[in-house]
Parts: C-alpha cells; structure tokens; sequence
C-alpha cells in the first residue's frame, strides 16, 4: 500500500477501492499510519467528498478495525443515535422506555463535542454511574434489564476512535462522510438490528440548515441499510432548545420528570415518534400509532421510570440519591416584544463557560451547574420578565447570565 499516492488520489477528486480505503484504515488503527498521513486523507475528503461506495467502504473498514459484537436474545437489538442538541436528554428518556417494550438496547453514547451536551456526561452526574463498561459488562447488563448506556469499548471501531480525536483537531469535523463512517462504525458493530437516527438542524446544531441536514441524513441510511442495518432516520428542529434544563445533572433531573409523566412537551413528543419509529423498523409493532401508544403506556404505568432505575443500578449508581444543582442566579429581559430567534449554541456554550463541559481534553466537568431555559420562540415577554435561571458558581454568574442573555433575539 502506497499511502501516499491514495492521499493524492482523493486530492484529485478520484473514485477509491474498497481495498485502497481497507487497507488505510487498517494501517491507521494497528499504527503503521501516522497521524500527518491520515490527517491529509481527512482533508482531501472534506474538500472532495466520497461517493456512496467509498462511504460504504469506509465504514466498514471501521467496523473491521475492531471487535464487533452479536446478541443471542429473540428479542431484536436496537439503538438510537442524535446528531447533537442542546438540551438534547431523549436518549435518556427513550433507552428504558424501549427495554419495557420487547427489544434489547445496547446504546453506545458519547461525550460532549463543541456546544452540544453529551450523554455520557450527563449520566456520570449520577454518583457511581460507571459509562466504561467492558463488552462483558455491557453485554450483562443488556441481558439484565433490556439496556445500557455506555461508551464504546476501546476494541470497538479503534479507527473511528482515532479518526474521531484527529477530526476534532484538524478542522474536518463536518465532513459528511466522515460523520457517517463514525457513527455508523460503532453503531453497527455493536450488533443492533435497527437504529434510529435524530439528525438535528439550526443554531444549536452541527448542521445549520435544512438541506444538510436531510444530505446527512440520507447518507447516514443509504449506507447503514446497505450494511445490512436497518436504519431510519428523522430530521428535527434545534433552533431552540430541547425541553428547558441544558446541563448534566439538571438534564437527568428533568428526564425523571418525563418518565413521570411531567416535564417538557416537546421532550416527550420527540422521544414518542423516535421510539415508535424504532420499533416499526424492528416489526415490534405494526405502526407508529400502535407504537407511540405502547410506548405511552410505559410511561403512565411507571415501567419506563423504574426500568431506569434498574439501569443506573446496573451502572453503580442510585437514581434516587439527589444530584447536585447550583445556587440558582435568574436572567431577567432587558425589553419587551416578542422573541423572534433564541442562538441556541450560545446556550451551549454557557454552560462550558461555567464549567459543565469541556474546552479541551480531559477537563473536569461540573456536574452542578446549567441553565433552566424558561421561554419559546414566539413568547411574548416585557422588560424584567425572568427568562432563565442559570446554576453556577457566583464568582462565574456575571459572565454566564450574559451569555444567556445575549442568546436571546426580539
């Protein structure tokens, strides 16, 4: 294999083989690859894009990096994954909600990347919550109670997980085609039959408008079904955020509320047509309103609340035991009208400001701190009116009331 001449090739804008592509990755994960050369790979693609079949052999040249896994259950394995929101809990919500329904849910999450929240760290807010669970583990708890919410294993996608670092680093996060080789790598080679994907669009999402979005989401199940999962995809709306806690500790807060029947509309209502559409594609059920009702039910019976707390069991942690929240500072409007825009990333970044993500590697987060986001876009508001409640230290409450503030367009 001559790396070089494939850097060069894709520089051009040429078609590679499947082989070529294999190899590259094969060579990236055991190491004989360097950095510099896959950097330059990743920048010729993010210039010259890949045709479908090159997208094809790029994930599964991921997937072949690494372990994949198989569940012996009759019960179809399923999964969802969101392309990042701010405020964005529904995995949260959805996960035991679906392990009261006849499926099994082996759902591999991240951590946060630029504004939006990740699951992972909102779950660790749980005291004892382990996310890095071995297969063993994993594979456990799934047979245990129906899900688990973890990270992928290091010998899940080892590719990915070195192209993903990389991609962060050398501008070429929003390359289409690598966004669909990495979260289709790890998704599939955790062995589900069916996956659902929230591909998000607007101010507080990686892809700002309605054409990319549906682009990405196409990709993303053109390849996934070619691969042999079968792989739907909704487009939602993140021009404003997701329910009204944005954080960690405060998401899960509000993710209990939900499962109890409370909290956000629009949380629950995304969470309902994700779920039903997953269970349609897994010929759980028939149709979505047939679906969306069992899924309901889960919620009005309790099921879907205690199955998390089953989970968060499972993981080292104790649902029940208060979390940790903030002082309290509130955002008050600066003038009346009618808000007309909320800058959604804005939020999201308020929140890495108070120190509830991460500005680099390995940066602590605080559990703590977040924002109770209280208005719509379309709310009628007056000069005074309390907006948000942001949860920090105070010593940080000035910078992040701002922020806040600022987020927000009449």
């Amino acid at each position: 294999m001559n790396v070089a001449q494939i850097i060069e090739a894709k520089r051009e804008g040429k078609e590679l083989d499947a082989d070529s592509i294999g190899q590259l990755l094969a060579g990236y994960a055991d190491g004989s690859v360097p950095d510099y050369q896959m950097s330059a790979f990743a920048m010729a693609v993010f210039f010259q894009s890949m045709t479908k079949d090159e997208i094809v052999s790029l994930t599964r040249a991921m997937i072949n990096s690494g372990d994949t896994m198989k569940w012996e259950s009759s019960k179809p394995a399923v999964d969802k994954h969101s392309t990042g929101g701010v405020g964005d809990k529904i995995s949260i919500v959805l996960a035991p909600m679906l392990a009261c329904c006849d499926v099994e849910v082996p759902m591999i999450s991240g951590r946060g990347l630029g504004s939006t929240g990740g699951t992972l760290d909102k779950l660790e807010s749980i005291q004892g919550y382990r996310t890095d669970l071995s297969s063993d583990e994993f594979r456990s708890i799934v047979n245990w109670c129906g899900c688990s919410i973890a990270s992928a294993s290091e010998k899940l996608a080892p590719a990915d997980r070195k192209l993903y670092a990389l991609r962060d680093v050398t501008g070429t996060v929003p390359s289409i085609p690598l966004i669909v080789g990495s979260i289709l790598s790890k998704k599939i080679a955790a062995g589900v039959d069916a996956l659902v994907l929230d591909v998000k669009w607007g101010s507080g999402a990686f892809m700002k408008t309605i054409d990319k979005a549906q682009q990405l989401a196409e990709m993303l199940t053109v390849v996934g079904n070619e691969l042999g999962t079968k792989t739907i995809a909704e487009i939602s709306d993140m021009n404003q955020p997701l329910g009204k806690m944005i954080g960690n500790s405060v998401e899960i807060d509000e993710s209990v509320e939900v499962l109890q029947g409370k909290g956000p509309d629009d949380v629950r209502e995304l969470t309902l047509l994700l779920g039903s559409r997953l269970l349609v594609a897994a010929n759980v059920e028939q149709d979505v309103e047939a679906a969306s009702q069992r899924l309901q039910t889960t919620i009005d019976d309790g099921s879907a609340l205690k199955k998390l707390a089953e989970m968060v069991e499972a993981h080292g942690g104790d649902l029940n035991q208060p979390r940790e929240r903030a002082d309290s500072h509130p955002v008050t409007s600066m003038e009346s009208g009618t808000i007309s825009r909320i800058n959604t990333d804005r939020l999201g970044l308020a929140v890495i400001e108070m120190g509830g993500g991460r500005k680099k590697i390995g940066d602590p987060i605080d559990h703590a701190c977040g924002i109770e986001f209280l208005v719509r876009i379309g709310d009628k508001i007056n000069k005074g009116d309390v907006v948000a409640n942001v949860f920090c230290d105070a010593k940080l409450a000035a910078v992040a009331t701002n922020l806040v503030g600022a987020s927000i367009g009449i």
